[in-house]
This record gives C-alpha cells, sequence and structure tokens, in this order.
C-alpha cells in the first residue's frame, strides 16, 4: 500500500512537467492562440472566420521538421550537408515573413490615404474597414510565421550548435529575444527613430577579428564578462560567417544570454569599404570592444578605439588554446 501510494504522488509530482511538454510556449500562444474573430485571408476574398493552427500543433511540427533532417543525415554520408538544409528551411519561413512584412506596410499606407480623405459615403466605410481588416489578417500571418520561424532557428542552433541567420537583411521579432540586425536597417531606424524592433537601444559593444579563429572559449568568458558591466548591450559585429564574428553571434544567441546583434556588413567593394565602415562603427560610440588579431583592418579599427579611448580586450592569435571540439564544430557551419 505505501509503496503504491508513493508511486501516485511520484507521479502527480510529474504532472507540472508532463503538461508543460503538452502545451505551447507563451510566444506560440500569442501568435496562434488568440486570432482575429474575422480575417481576410487573401486579398480580394471576403471576410470569414478562419481557424488559425493548433498553437502546440504548430511548435511541434515546426521543430519536428528540422529535427527530422539531421535525425535522418546523422550517421550517413549526407550528414555533412544536414546544415545546409536546415538552413534553408528556416529560411523559407523568413522569406514568407518578409513578402508578408512588405505586404502589411503597403496595406497600412493605404489605409492612411484612406484615412486621410475621408468620404461620408457607404461604399468608402466599406472599403476601408476591409482594407484594415486585410492589414490586420497580414500582421496576424507574418506574426505566426515570425513565431515558427524563431523556433526553427533555435531548433537548428541546437541541432548545429551555430545559431540561424539570414544571408542579408534582418531578423528580427517580437517574439524572440535573440535578434539579428542588418547595419542599414539599424542605422536607418536610428536616423528615423522608427522601428523599435529594428532598434537596439542598450550600449554598443563592438567584436570583430578574423574568419580563421577557433578558440571560443576565451571570446565567450570575456563576453559573459562584459555582460555584467553592461546587462543590456547591443553587440555589433563585422558580419563573417565564420571565425570570430560568428563565435560571437552564437554566444549572443543562447536563449539565457539573448543579446541582439548588429551585423556591420561591407556595403560596396574594395579596400577603402572595409575602412570606412571602422570610422562608421566608431560613430556609433561603442562602450567596450573585444578585437582578435587579424587583418590590417583590425588594425586600424583598434587604432581608431584607441584614440577615442574606448576600453579593448585584445586578444592574439598565438593565445589561442586548441580546441578539437570547436574546430570539428565549425566544419559543419554551413556557408551562404
Amino acid at each position: 500500500m505505501v509503496t503504491n501510494f508513493r508511486a501516485s504522488v511520484d507521479r502527480f509530482a510529474d504532472l507540472p512537467t508532463l503538461y508543460a511538454q503538452m502545451t505551447a510556449t507563451p510566444e506560440f500562444q500569442a501568435a496562434f492562440g488568440d486570432p482575429l474573430s474575422l480575417s481576410i485571408v487573401e486579398p480580394g476574398e471576403e471576410p470569414r472566420e478562419h481557424e488559425m493552427p493548433e498553437p502546440f500543433a504548430a511548435q511541434a511540427e515546426c521543430g519536428g521538421i528540422i529535427a527530422a533532417i539531421f535525425d535522418l543525415f546523422t550517421g550517413t554520408r549526407l550528414e555533412p550537408l544536414a546544415a545546409d538544409i536546415g538552413w534553408g528551411l528556416v529560411n523559407s519561413f523568413h522569406f514568407v515573413a518578409g513578402k508578408l512584412h512588405q505586404r502589411e506596410d503597403s496595406l497600412a499606407r493605404e489605409v492612411g490615404d484612406l484615412a486621410r480623405n475621408p468620404d461620408v459615403s457607404e461604399v468608402y466605410t466599406t472599403a476601408l474597414e476591409e482594407k484594415q481588416l486585410l492589414c490586420q489578417s497580414t500582421a496576424e500571418q507574418r506574426q505566426a510565421i515570425e513565431c515558427m520561424r524563431d523556433y526553427a532557428a533555435e531548433m537548428y542552433r541546437a541541432q548545429s550548435g551555430w545559431p540561424w541567420s539570414p544571408a542579408r537583411g534582418t531578423r528580427a521579432s517580437s517574439a524572440s529575444s535573440a535578434s539579428q540586425i542588418a547595419a542599414l536597417d539599424f542605422l536607418r531606424a536610428r536616423q528615423l527613430a522608427t522601428r523599435e524592433r529594428h532598434m537596439p537601444q542598450g550600449p554598443i559593444v563592438v567584436v570583430t577579428g578574423p574568419a580563421d579563429w577557433h578558440d571560443w572559449r576565451q571570446i565567450w568568458d570575456r563576453l559573459d564578462a562584459i555582460k555584467v558591466r553592461v546587462p543590456h548591450m547591443t553587440l555589433v559585429t563585422t558580419g563573417q560567417r565564420r571565425g570570430v564574428d560568428q563565435i560571437a553571434a552564437a554566444w549572443a544567441a543562447r536563449p539565457e544570454i539573448g543579446v541582439p546583434v548588429v551585423v556591420y556588413g561591407l556595403y560596396g567593394s574594395g579596400r577603402k569599404t572595409a575602412f570606412t565602415r571602422n570610422r562608421k562603427i566608431l560613430d556609433l560610440k561603442p562602450v567596450e570592444a573585444l578585437l582578435c588579431e587579424g587583418s590590417g583592418i583590425q588594425a586600424n579599427l583598434y587604432q581608431l578605439l584607441r584614440q577615442a579611448d574606448i576600453p579593448i580586450h585584445a586578444f592574439r592569435k598565438v593565445d589561442q588554446c586548441v580546441d578539437t571540439g570547436a574546430m570539428a564544430l565549425s566544419r559543419r557551419r554551413p556557408v551562404h
């Protein structure tokens, strides 16, 4: 009797955990759990009652797509391709979300034009209401797809060991604490003071170095220390898809970190463009910088930051520790 009673208690003690595994995260509940009473799925359609996918099913299927590819390819001759396929699946969500975002912006402008030119006719009222509903429905679609993209991206990170990032442009949404913002979006938002999700507010910490850097631990440890002093920091990298920049992006993307990353890539060609970028990074007024020994471009940025009296954490190539696990992981990293 005592044994049976204890077994029952143990089972009930596990219920919260089991229940949590059977319910969607708050992000999916917000994006899928409370849809509009009416929606317009495609432009030109009549308003109707359309159901959203069930939140937990959306989350489970979204993560399952990514996990299935890695499970299928692991241990086979296709294993090196798993990260590339997984990246493409996440990017498909990102591409569709971008199209919806453009449509939403266009519809919002149309609603604004109608609102600025009011008309008392019934035709005008109907047109305005339907345009507003279409805009809201498109926003609802975008939020759902962004939520799925962010969850698929987190599954990709868990499976590959590297954060997902788009080949170009910005990844930012209200459903994810980790984000990656293209420099052009960041500077445009800074100038116009619009679109909060493209405008990280925290003090800026610059991280850059060569693409052939493998010692991730020393970079993560130093970034951990910086974040203690600058808890609301925004990370600025030079956008290289390997080495120091990618190591820093992987640190920022961890759920317990959640630091936004501004990818300050090269816009143009030629050596002069890189030095111009260095001066623009300095204009962001960073509070600290982590630089790893590399080319003359890193040396130039070091000099600019030093002249501006910005604290610099500098690492030399010869001081790296050999980490075969990190190097093996880096070979799995897809190039896009």
